[in-house]
C-alpha cells in the first residue's frame, strides 16, 4: 500500500475509533443489561438468561410434576436455556450493529478470534501484516 493510502486508511480507522469511543458506554450498559425471558414449547418452563448467556432465574409450573419422565423434563430445560443463550447473542449482535461489523461481533461471540484477526490484518495491511 502506497503511504497516501496507509495515510487515508489510518485517518479512517481513528474516526472510526472516535465515534466507537463516543458510544461504548452507552453499548456497554446496554450489553450487560439483556435479560431474556424464554418459555418452553409447553410453557411449563421458564428461563430467565443474562447478558452472558448465563441461567439466571429457572421457574417450573407446579403441573410439570404431573409428567414423570426426567429426560424429557431435562431436555426442556435444556432447550429453553440454549433458546434463551441463542436470543442474548442476537441481541447482543443487534447491539453492536453500529460499532463493529456482524461478522466480527459473530465471531468473538462464536470464540473465532482467528476469523476476527485475519479481517484486522487484511483491512489494516492487506494481508497476515501481524502474523
Amino acid at each position: 500500500m502506497d503511504p497516501r493510502g496507509l495515510q487515508a486508511r489510518a485517518d479512517e480507522l481513528m474516526d472510526e475509533f472516535h465515534r466507537l469511543r463516543a458510544g461504548v458506554g452507552e453499548l456497554q450498559q446496554q450489553l450487560q443489561a439483556i435479560k431474556i425471558v424464554v418459555h418452553s414449547k409447553d410453557r411449563l418452563v421458564t428461563a430467565t438468561v443474562g447478558p452472558r448467556g448465563q441461567l439466571v432465574q429457572l421457574d417450573l409450573d407446579p403441573r410439570i410434576y404431573r409428567e414423570t419422565n426426567s429426560r424429557k423434563l431435562a431436555a426442556a430445560i435444556t432447550e429453553t436455556i440454549q433458546e434463551g443463550a441463542r436470543q442474548v447473542a442476537e441481541r447482543t449482535a443487534e447491539l453492536c450493529r453500529p460499532f463493529l461489523p456482524e461478522q466480527d461481533v459473530r465471531a468473538q461471540l462464536d470464540g473465532d478470534l482467528d476469523s476476527f484477526f485475519r479481517r484486522l490484518d487484511n483491512d489494516v495491511m492487506g494481508g497476515d501484516a501481524f502474523r
